[in-house]
């Protein structure tokens, strides 16, 4: 059974339905379509009368024999007809009416295509089902005709023995959320264990949502829990929705406790957390929290262990809040409380871990000898103090490659170096040959960037951000690129670590009518701090971008006492 104890006081009737089914027949090995093989008479050879045959004919008896009991071969189909065969079958053409209706949320017409394959037989497949049950969980306008078909859908699915995946129970737990069950939506994703499916963290939504959304504070942290337990990691959206309960159940511990995973694992929040912390810091219960006097040693061995910028000792000070939206200085000082920032160091391990994390991810996805060469050759030609990537700072504020922009940059950061050394300049091998590269004086300024082993051209199909990003982690150097390094291949990264990393080495250009400016990375660190007398600055991620400024949330108390 899903549920034990007395938590669970009523089953639905389709999840009973549902968890009343014997595992073996969701066997993983089983067929998506439990159809008839036909079986065909075998032919049977037509008697020979020898007699007719002469000795000479008599050889080939065999043969002829062979040769009238064999039906016709048919003829050779090419890969062509054979694929336009298989995108003409009414299985691929349900699944392309289902995708279509998917792209353009249209329920209706999708339960009018499902209804027609049923009545001409077609067999829906896993594919089918998934969209079907998607499309219905879905918000919108037809959304309580999508509910009601959903759980119908849902049922035949079942019936039809079709082997169900993560995506299968996770469409049923937002179905089932829809209609304000979260307890089936958890129980949907306790399933998945006995199917030996692994959830994902979208598994979780319908149910974690579901109970926050119901005030049911208890059941919401028993599906973190849950999340913790099957190693899956919550995001800014789900600790946010476990602050907000938390906060309006006047929990402090768990505020705290969610307030420290935000600074672990998110860093810097939306406007719509913010305005979750906000609300927490403004009300009663936040005033009622946290101790007049403290262990001053305690706290200090606890920024000091944690590497600074939080001591986890829990709520410090008394009395009410004062809560500011503001902004930093340069240096990291706080336009509203006049504190400073800390700058939270990096441990040199995670950087030397995450150089190899980066090699192996290049290897899978470049020719692992052309990058193997240039790791080679940066041992023998660095370290380098700064790290450019050349196409982007061509190309910054331009509608064409500047070799007079980027020479600019390399340029400063050569007076920026404590050695007078040039950066690294990394282009891809095409941006070195052909268009601007012709230009005379352009040419020379690659070459003499060549002669002083301050240029390395990326070979051609390969992707360029791999070897910059490499050259400035191995180097522990700065990174000069208006690169923001969000999309899916800084993520295979993970993040923890490269938003850490980032932060502190990353150096952005803007262009105006004054000339071009280097943006240096903060002297502070721009993630959650809980300084040492229990105030607290949240950053949020509006203005972050260079010309407008970061705003941050600064909550402080009149009494702090220690």
């Amino acid at each position: 059974m899903l549920h034990s104890g007395a938590a669970v006081t009523k089953t639905p009737p389709l999840f009973s339905f549902f968890i009343k089914i014997p595992l073996p027949f969701f066997s993983r090995t089983s067929r998506r379509f439990f159809r008839p093989i036909p079986h065909y008479p075998k032919p049977q050879p037509s008697p020979i009368s020898t007699h007719t045959f002469s000795m000479n004919q008599r050889l080939n008896l065999s043969t002829l024999a062979l040769s009238r009991n064999r039906p016709p071969s048919p003829p050779p189909v090419s890969n062509k007809a054979r694929k336009k065969a298989l995108r003409d079958s009414p299985e691929a053409v349900l699944k392309h009416k289902l995708d279509m209706c998917s792209r353009h949320g249209q329920v209706v017409e999708a339960l009018r295509i499902y209804d027609q394959a049923r009545t001409n037989g077609v067999p829906l497949s896993l594919h089918h089902y998934n969209v079907l049950l998607y499309l219905c969980s879905c918000d919108g306008e037809d959304a309580d005709v999508g509910l009601g078909r959903g759980f119908e859908i849902f049922r035949q699915m079942v019936e039809d023995k079709v082997v169900p995946n993560e995506a299968t129970f996770t469409n049923a737990a937002r179905l089932a959320a829809a209609s304000a069950d979260p307890e089936m939506a958890f129980g949907l994703v306790k399933q998945m264990k006995v199917f030996g499916i692994e959830p994902k963290l979208r598994s979780y939504g319908p149910a974690l949502f579901g109970f926050c959304k119901k005030g049911e504070a208890e059941r919401a942290y028993e599906v973190d829990a849950h999340m913790v337990e099957c190693g899956v990691v919550a995001e800014e959206a789900e600790i946010s929705a476990l602050l907000k309960i938390s906060s309006e159940m006047g929990k402090g511990e768990k505020v705290y406790e969610m307030m420290q995973r935000l600074r672990s694992g998110v860093r810097q929040v939306g406007e719509s957390t913010a305005e979750v912390v906000e609300e927490w810091f403004k009300s009663e219960a936040a005033g009622r929290v946290g101790v007049e006097r403290w262990d001053v040693k305690k706290v200090r061995e606890g920024v000091v262990k944690g590497g600074g910028g939080w001591h986890g000792q829990g709520w410090l000070g008394s009395g009410e809040w004062k809560v500011v939206r503001t902004q930093m200085d340069e240096a990291g000082t706080c336009a509203g409380c006049g504190q400073k920032l800390v700058c939270i160091d990096i441990d040199p391990k995670e950087t030397e871990d995450f150089a190899l994390s980066v090699t192996k991810l290049a290897n899978k996805r470049k020719v692992r000898d052309d990058f193997a060469q240039f790791q080679e050759w940066l041992k023998r030609h660095g370290p380098f103090d700064a790290i450019i990537d050349g196409a982007n700072v061509g190309l910054s504020n331009q509608h064409y490659f500047s070799f007079i922009q980027l020479n600019t940059v390399v340029n400063r950061l050569q007076k920026m170096s404590p050695a007078y050394r040039l950066p690294l300049v990394i282009l891809h091998k095409s941006r070195t040959i052909g268009g601007p590269a012709q230009i005379p004086k352009n040419k020379a300024l690659l070459e003499s960037w060549k002669k002083s082993r301050a240029l390395y051209s990326t070979p051609p199909s390969s992707n360029d951000d791999w070897y910059w990003l490499y050259a400035a982690v191995s180097c522990n150097s700065l990174l000069v690129t208006n690169d923001e390094m969000r999309d899916h291949l800084f993520q295979l990264l993970g993040t923890n670590f490269f938003p850490r990393w980032k932060e502190k080495h990353q150096v952005r250009v803007s262009v105006s009518k004054l000339g071009l400016n280097l943006h240096m990375p903060p002297p502070y660190s721009i993630v959650i701090q809980e300084s040492e007398d229990g105030s607290w600055h949240v950053p949020t991620t509006t203005g972050d971008d260079i010309e407008t400024p970061r705003q941050w949330l600064c909550a402080t108390r009149a009494r702090n006492t220690k």
